[in-house]
């Protein structure tokens, strides 16, 4: 079985030397050791180009390489012109 953890949720702030300052005292035993995620906000949208070059190099989209995804052609469907 693995690993129990317990998850404990807290904000805290980045010094002028990367150190994590955080907002309140942890429930914990001195020197304990901990895993630690960094949720960072975004400024803005990543840029579209950046999401398809991302997702171009996924390996979760590997599957759509094999030949028996290839099921169109450029015969397929209607073409498509926008109306604007």
């Amino acid at each position: 079985m693995g690993e129990v953890v317990r998850v404990l949720e807290t904000m805290a702030t980045v010094d002028e030397e990367d150190r994590l300052i955080l907002d309140e005292r942890l429930p914990l035993q001195a020197k304990a050791r901990v895993r630690v995620l960094i949720f960072i906000p975004e400024e803005e949208d990543i840029p579209e180009d950046q999401w398809l070059q991302a997702a171009s190099k996924n390996p979760v989209f590997s599957f759509l390489e094999e030949p028996e995804e290839d099921i169109y052609s450029l015969a397929d469907g209607r073409p498509f012109h926008d109306a604007r």
